[in-house]
C-alpha cells in the first residue's frame, strides 16, 4: 500500500503539574496566565497520516495525559487508531478514560494499545474498568512496529522501569521522542545518534532534582547536541521547579544555538 505524508504534533509539553500550575504564582506561571503561548499541558504526542490520495490516514496517539480531551478538541482529532505508551505515570496515563466512549460508540472494536509489560500492567491496574476497550500488545525493548507506513522502535530510557522513548521513522525523517528520561542508556543513545529531530525531556532549569529520571534544560541540550540531533526540541518542561524560567527568558537563552534548539509548544506540528 502506498502511504502519504505524516505529521508529528506535540499534544502537551509540560511536566506533571502543567504550566501554569493552579497552585503556583512564580514568574513562569504568571507569564502563562497572561500569555497563551506559554501555557503547557501534560506530555503526549500524535502522529497523523495523510493518504496518497489526500484523504486522512491513521492517528497514532502516544500517551493519554490528563488533559487529553482538551488536546484532542484543540487539534480537531475525531478518532484514534492506535495507542502507544511511554510509561504509566499519571501525567502520561490519566486521560485514558476519555477514550472509553470512542471505543464504545464509534470504533465498536478494541483499541490496539502498545507499551512495555510494566506500562500495560500499570494501565490495567489504574483503569481496570477500561481493559475491555483495549487490545494490549506488549513491546519488548528494541521491538519494532509498523503503523500506517511509519516504523516505531521501542527504546529503553532512564526513568521508571519499563519506560520507552520511540524512534519514529518515515522515508524522509528519523525522529526520537523521549518525554521522560535522564541520560540515555548507551544502546539507545547509539540508535538515535544523528536523528533529524529529537524531542527530549528538559524538565528542570539549571539544578536537576532527579538526575536518575530527568534532564535539566542544559543536560538535554548537551546530550542532544553530542548525539548530533539535527533539531532538538525541549519538552516535559516544568518552567517552575527550583529556579523558575519564563518562556521569554528561555527563548533568549536558546538564541545561542542558532535555531537548532527550540522549546516545544502545545500544538506545534512538524512534517515527518
Amino acid at each position: 500500500m502506498e502511504h502519504g505524508k505524516h505529521t508529528f504534533t506535540f499534544m502537551g509539553t509540560a511536566a506533571g503539574c502543567g504550566v501554569p500550575a493552579f497552585f503556583c504564582d512564580c514568574p513562569a506561571c504568571n507569564e502563562a496566565r497572561r500569555d497563551p503561548r506559554a501555557r503547557r499541558g501534560d506530555c503526549g504526542a500524535l502522529v497523523r497520516g495523510t493518504n496518497a490520495d489526500g484523504s486522512p490516514g491513521r492517528n497514532v496517539l502516544i500517551d493519554t495525559p490528563p488533559d487529553l480531551r482538551h488536546q484532542l478538541l484543540r487539534e480537531d482529532v475525531r478518532r484514534v487508531d492506535e495507542l502507544l505508551y511511554t510509561h504509566a505515570h499519571f501525567d502520561h496515563l490519566g486521560g485514558l478514560g476519555e477514550l472509553e466512549y470512542l471505543v464504545q460508540l464509534v470504533r465498536k472494536a478494541t483499541l490496539p494499545t502498545y507499551g512495555s509489560a510494566a506500562a500495560l500492567e500499570g494501565a490495567g491496574i489504574e483503569f481496570h474498568y477500561m481493559t475491555y476497550c483495549l487490545d494490549m500488545r506488549e513491546l519488548a525493548p528494541f521491538d519494532e512496529l509498523e503503523l500506517d507506513g511509519v516504523r516505531y522502535t521501542a527504546l529503553p530510557v532512564t526513568h521508571a522501569p519499563g519506560t520507552y522513548g520511540y524512534l519514529i521513522e518515515t522515508p524522509e525523517t528519523r525522529l526520537f521522542y523521549a518525554s521522560d528520561t535522564g541520560k540515555l542508556p548507551p544502546e539507545t543513545a547509539e540508535r538515535v545518534r544523528g536523528v533529524d529531530v529529537m524531542a527530549m525531556d528538559a524538565t528542570f532549569w539549571k539544578r536537576n532534582w532527579s538526575p536518575d529520571a530527568h534532564h535539566s534544560v542544559q543536560e538535554c541540550i548537551e546530550e542532544g547536541l553530542e548525539l548530533d540531533a539535527g533539531t532538538l526540541y525541549l519538552t516535559h518542561l516544568a518552567m517552575h521547579y527550583d529556579e523558575p524560567v519564563t518562556l521569554v527568558e528561555l527563548e533568549e537563552y536558546l538564541q545561542q544555538y542558532g535555531g537548532r534548539v527550540k522549546p516545544a509548544a502545545d500544538g506545534l506540528t512538524i512534517g515527518i
